[in-house]
């Protein structure tokens, strides 16, 4: 069992303690990913050690279930998203002086910058992927908001090159299509 199997175990045990431990062993690779992300947009205001912190915050627990590598990283891609998105309704929220105005979700949006309106629709978009195309769903949350390219996203998902590219494609064509139609 590898230090990081160990750990987990630890975790899931109610060690709490043992997330200090952790931490030093993904804290490189989750800077990395976040600061790819955030680096498509200079004016965002969350700042990569800030994005990382809190991921970890959400992913640490008596409850976690982590099988491995993959399973870890697609849960820290979730944990990023669910941050960036609650970022982005606070920002948008009319107590803090938000609106809300749509956005046009095109080909260049899935990877663009944090824009709270673009986050907000393409995060309902998301969850009916996922309802729908589990796989694709897994693979664009590792491409949008991880910034997992299509190499790093087939070794998370443990999936071929070329899967990992095909289910790409099709969940950006679904999104576009599907927010077409509203």
């Amino acid at each position: 069992m590898n230090e990081a199997a160990r750990i987990i175990d630890q975790l899931k045990s109610g060690n709490m303690a043992a997330s200090e431990q952790l931490l030093p062993l993904v804290y490189d690779e989750l800077r990395l990913l976040a600061s790819r992300r955030l680096a498509k947009n200079p004016e965002q205001i969350l700042q990569t050690t800030e994005l990382v912190h809190e991921a970890y915050l959400r992913l640490i627990g008596p409850d976690v279930q982590w099988e491995g590598r993959a399973h870890f990283f697609a849960a820290a891609a979730q944990a990023m998203r669910n941050v960036l998105v609650d970022r982005a309704r606070r920002r948008q929220s009319h107590k803090h002086g938000g609106n809300h105005n749509q956005v046009e979700l095109h080909d260049s949006a899935i990877s663009a910058g944090y824009d709270p309106d673009e986050i907000l629709v393409v995060h309902d978009l998301f969850d009916r992927l996922a309802e729908q195309h589990p796989l694709e769903a897994e693979v664009a949350k590792l491409r949008y908001f991880v910034g997992f390219n299509h190499r790093e996203t087939a070794e998370a998902l443990e999936i071929s090159l070329s899967t990992a590219h095909a289910r790409w494609e099709f969940a950006k064509a679904w999104l576009y299509r599907e927010y077409q139609k509203e």
